[in-house]
């Protein structure tokens, strides 16, 4: 089943409460610039395209400049959410949010704000750390500032919105967390507390007697340099095992090159490899901290059940945040 979107303001900042759908879709853009909201009809593209349809309402970036002071959404449980490194890590995220938290022919309200300008910023960051040896010296050198001041620019957008929860569906973003979190009066959501938090409830047991919850880091060289899912973890009494330098640079590191280069069986292989040499450490689980990384090996391949996608805990967390405060809502 595929599902077409037609865009008609540009760039992407779009809200909407759609109904339940497949993940099986196509987006077109049409960058007409509009002043005011317009809505559209999305549907399925096939014969049952009767029993699948939703209004999403568009919103360009003009009209919150048309001194429009009142939101698009209301809902207390309205959530922000700042696209990822792609639009199609983007899409990935608002697809599982609203199948797994449709309740009958509804979900939850969701602002989403997508800014090729930053993808592209994130993008350049996540590949130099990835081909740097000494990502501590690069991050250490390079200016962050203008993706700071670009992610609090997001954040001001989706309040003006109605979003009251922000969350952001891209790993490298939260090396910045508590930067914009300050002065923030919207709970973003952090992904190495969401990992962490699910971990500490599942009430895993060490695989070796008398020894502590190992728990797995695998990513590229951005995300181990934010130390995030590492401090996250800790805080919950696990300890983190990661791979050695060499093992990096002779798995993980070419594992993304190759998938560059689209040598995916090549990257398949590779990524195989970088976990095993994890798994054989007696860890219960390996979190997948990148978006290459997390979509690279197939959904049948067994590796896949001891590993924990770190943006399945964010839309895991991200739904039972909107439920607990629509229910306080309706409890008050």
């Amino acid at each position: 089943m595929k599902l077409s979107l037609q865009l008609l303001n540009y760039p992407s900042h779009f809200v909407g409460s759609t109904s339940k759908y497949r993940p099986s879709y196509e987006v077109r853009f049409n960058p007409t610039l509009y002043s005011q909201p317009s809505s559209f009809l999305l549907q399925a593209n096939g014969s049952d395209a009767s029993t699948i349809s939703k209004k999403v309402l568009i919103l360009g970036s003009a009209a919150l400049q048309n001194n429009q002071t009142t939101s698009p959404l209301s809902e207390v449980n309205t959530i922000g959410i700042i696209g990822g490194i792609s639009a199609v890590s983007t899409l990935n995220f608002l697809d599982k949010l609203v199948r797994w938290s449709s309740e009958g022919e509804e979900t939850l309200p969701f602002v989403v704000c997508s800014d090729p300008g930053l993808h592209k910023k994130l993008l350049f960051h996540e590949k130099s750390l990835v081909s740097s040896l000494k990502s501590k010296e690069y991050w250490n050198k390079i200016d962050t500032t203008p993706i700071m001041e670009n992610l609090i620019r997001k954040i001001t957008f989706l309040e003006q919105a109605g979003a009251r929860c922000i969350v952001m569906p891209c790993p490298i973003s939260h090396a910045w967390h508590d930067e914009i979190s300050k002065g923030c009066s919207l709970p973003i959501l952090h992904v190495g507390e969401c990992v962490a938090k699910e971990l500490k409830e599942a009430n895993l047991k060490p695989l070796e007697a008398g020894s502590s919850l190992r728990i797995g880091v695998l990513a590229t060289n951005g995300s181990l340099q934010a130390r995030f899912y590492q401090e996250k973890l800790h805080n919950e009494g696990f300890e983190v095992v990661l791979l050695d330098k060499e093992t990096m640079e002779h798995t993980v590191i070419p594992a993304i090159k190759a998938l560059h280069n689209k040598d995916m069986e090549g990257a398949r292989n590779l990524l195989r490899i970088a976990l095993q040499v994890l798994l054989v450490r007696a860890v219960n689980t390996v979190v997948l901290g990148s978006d290459d990384i997390c979509g690279l090996l197939p959904q049948d391949d067994p590796l896949l059940k001891k590993c924990l996608d770190p943006m399945d805990a964010l839309v895991r967390s991200t739904i039972k945040w909107a439920k607990c405060i629509e229910k306080e809502g309706r409890d008050a």
